[in-house]
């Protein structure tokens, strides 16, 4: 077999015209070989060869016979010490940090491990079996690929609705999905599915992560798996789990991107760059433990351990260029040649780590800032990490959103009637100004959200007190405790019309809620649709009808799907309720003010009101004509005004209805409660307006 020299770039394995260069980073390593395989399913590689040069810490070398979906590995030699930190061992296969794509996903055998499974040694001992038949593969991509024109959509953050989901678990159970294709992504891109997503009015789709990741061992003997993915192994290679075949599973992403930006949908995916899925230092040895495990990873005081500020194990050391470049070349090989339009950060905080604080000016928010592809992406943030001052909301530069869990907790505080609520509420439906106002950020870098993948669904959050973990296999010590939820009167399913009742009107006050605050709203799949996990608030490895989305539905879960589509409709109406700018209440040279909060009686909160504990029902007024913004043609943006009553009560409210602001009366535009949904009536101001219990009414000024 020949092999010429090559180049150090790019890294990873790349065609030229003329065969494949391979290039590896092993700032360490004293030797790296090539394993070339047929077939994953060969039990040993048809060839293996060293890599001739070595540029700096690149090894690499260009195979002139290899072709697309040649499937490779390496062996790399240099010192097995776990007390410097170092873990190569050469009888393990390793997969290229760059593969673009997976050509066998790691099979669980106690060989994949750098160590001798039940040595009483642990990882200092040293396993000198061969991990050939078992380790992860990569494949040399062939990337063609006809994008028909491809168009991304151009959602400014204030018109942007985002809709969270996991591929698998959308059309698993979709009976209009072809069955081939179910948990797919071209499941997901099905017309079926597509038109429910346009139907629902989102604009944006956040998928769970979809980057090749680990079926951890623990759950896969349990008979469990890892469903959201938070466990990630190839960095560039879509899941090949999620595809009809695992060789097109770069092809059949593609196709999901290119059908959900044709009907004007954008695509963010979930990224963890915080660590991956080798574990801890008693994990195995798959990929960059074996390459450069001191180079790759942050490693603590004493170097056999690893710094954990992800609860996984080990967390990646960003503060190396080459690991910093590898996550900025997978991010921008995601937008330029898989078309995402963004993305959202696992963790982030972690990234922000360049020692052991955590520091907003760190070479990551710097390289993105300046990157003149990732800068222009939609950038979310996951604000925190589980390290000592991890927790980081408000604190992201300034082209970044964030998931704002504050938002979540209050509002779910709020709705279940605890006291003392009212004032962080206010604070939180008018977007956060405490939180991103002073670094002069706006109203959209709150991504708002009352539930995500990670908890109870909505349904459950108003049917459970505690959670019920006990399929995950953990005696219930998993998940959170504190969830903020109510179950109404009755824990789990209830045949109680008044248990149910309750339960309706709280989904929906949730929902309207989240969508009538400023900010970005984020909604997690299936929650449309009633979807219960039986009280599982950490349903990660839960890959059954637990997870998957119940699309046959009960007129009681249509009832509620209509509902938030017209809720959705009614936002994307109304750019009062996602403004620009943020909310002041502050008069203008009329004395007319763009918000007013106010009492039941009609009149305008005090401090003292603020703090009242038995305070659990109030109003705001938002003045229409008092919106300082400009849309794209430089028109200055004017909308109705608004009357939003929310009564958190276990009975009804009255609420005196003050004056709107350009005279008129108010008329009855949206409400929670079935009582009030029979449809437009007209109430005077001054008038009395009984508002049901736990529900929000929304009235719109008209004059004439």
């Amino acid at each position: 077999m020949s092999i010429h020299p090559g180049r150090p770039a790019p890294l990873g394995a790349s065609r030229d015209g003329e065969g494949v260069n391979f290039a590896l980073y092993s700032e360490h390593a004293e030797r790296v070989e090539l394993v070339l395989f047929d077939s994953p399913d060969d039990a040993g590689p048809s060839r293996t060869v060293a890599l001739p040069e070595r540029t700096g810490p690149v090894w690499h070398g260009r195979v002139p016979d290899a072709w697309p979906g040649q499937l490779y590995g390496y062996r790399v030699h240099g010192p097995y010490d776990p007390g410097r930190g170092h873990r190569f061992n050469p009888h393990k296969v390793l997969l290229d940090p760059y593969a673009r794509a997976l050509g066998r996903a790691p099979q669980w055998h106690d060989d994949l491990f750098g160590y001798r499974i039940g040595d009483p040694q642990e990882d200092l001992s040293f396993s000198e079996d061969d991990s050939v038949s078992h380790a992860p593969l990569g494949a040399v991509l062939d990337d063609d690929f006809d994008w028909r024109g491809d168009a991304r959509p151009s959602i400014p953050w204030e018109e942007t609705v985002i809709y969270e989901t996991h591929v698998r678990g959308l059309t698993r159970q979709h009976p209009e999905v072809e069955e081939r294709v179910r948990g797919t992504y071209l499941g997901l891109a099905s017309e079926p599915v597509l038109d429910h997503l346009v139907r629902l009015g989102v604009t944006t789709v956040e998928l769970l992560p979809v980057q090749a990741f680990v079926r951890d061992r623990s759950l896969v003997e349990k008979g469990l798996t890892n469903y959201w993915g938070y466990n990630p192994l190839a960095y560039f290679a879509p899941d090949p789990g999620y595809a009809t075949q695992a060789t097109r599973a770069v092809h059949e992403f593609k196709e999901m991107t290119r059908a959900l930006h044709a009907r004007g949908l954008e695509v963010i995916i979930d990224v963890v760059y915080n660590h991956t899925g080798e574990g801890s230092h008693l994990g195995p040895t798959l990929s960059f433990r074996g390459i450069d495990n001191a180079s790759y990873y942050k490693l603590a005081e004493d170097p056999r351990y690893y710094m954990d500020y992800t609860g996984t194990g080990n967390t990646l050391d960003p503060a190396n260029p080459f690991v910093l470049q590898l996550i900025t070349d997978s991010l921008r090989y995601w937008v330029q040649e898989l078309h995402v339009d963004g993305f959202r950060f696992d963790l982030a905080a972690a990234l922000a780590r360049e020692f052991y604080d955590v520091n907003m000016l760190s070479a990551f928010f710097k390289v993105i800032q300046q990157d003149p592809v990732l800068s222009r992406m939609k950038l979310i943030a996951e604000p925190w990490d589980v390290g000592e001052g991890g927790y980081q909301v408000g604190n992201f530069p300034a082209q970044w959103t964030e998931w704002n869990g504050k938002y979540r907790d209050t509002v779910r505080r709020f709705w279940r009637g605890d006291e003392g609520t009212l004032s962080e509420f206010a604070t939180r439906a008018a977007g956060s100004s405490d939180l991103y106002a002073r670094s002069g950020r706006r109203p959209w870098a709150s991504i708002n959200f009352v539930t995500a993948h990670d908890g109870f669904t909505l349904r459950d959050l108003v049917s459970y007190q505690r959670k019920h973990n006990e399929a995950n296999q953990e005696d219930n010590r998993d998940g959170a405790d504190d969830n903020h939820s109510v179950n109404c009167g009755a824990e789990g399913p209830s045949d109680d019309p008044k248990v149910e009742a309750c339960r309706d009107t709280l989904q929906r006050s949730l929902l309207l809620t989240l969508l009538l605050s400023q900010g970005v709203p984020m909604l997690q799949g299936g929650d449309e649709l009633s979807r219960s996990q039986q009280g599982n608030n950490n349903a990660y490895c839960q890959d059954n009808p637990v997870s998957w989305y119940p699309w046959e539905l009960e007129p009681r879960a249509q009832h509620l799907l209509d509902f938030v589509r017209s809720a959705v409709a009614f936002r994307r109406a109304h750019p009062v309720f996602r403004r620009r700018t943020f909310l002041t209440g502050i008069p203008d040279d009329e004395g007319r003010r763009d918000t007013v909060w106010l009492r039941p009686e009609g009149r305008e909160m005090q401090e003292k009101d603020w703090q009242n504990p038995r305070l659990r029902a109030l109003a705001v007024l938002l003045d229409g004509s008092r919106i300082p913004d400009l849309d794209r043609e430089g028109r200055r943006i004017e909308d109705d005004s608004f009357l939003v009553l929310f009564n958190t009560r276990a009975r009804a409210r009255r609420f005196v209805l003050p004056a709107p602001p350009e005279g008129g009366c108010w008329e009855s535009a949206f409400s929670t409660s079935p009582e009030d949904l029979s449809g437009p009536r007209r109430h005077d101001p001054r008038s009395v307006l009984e508002v049901a219990a736990r529900s929000v009414m929304v009235l719109r000024a008209v004059t004439g």
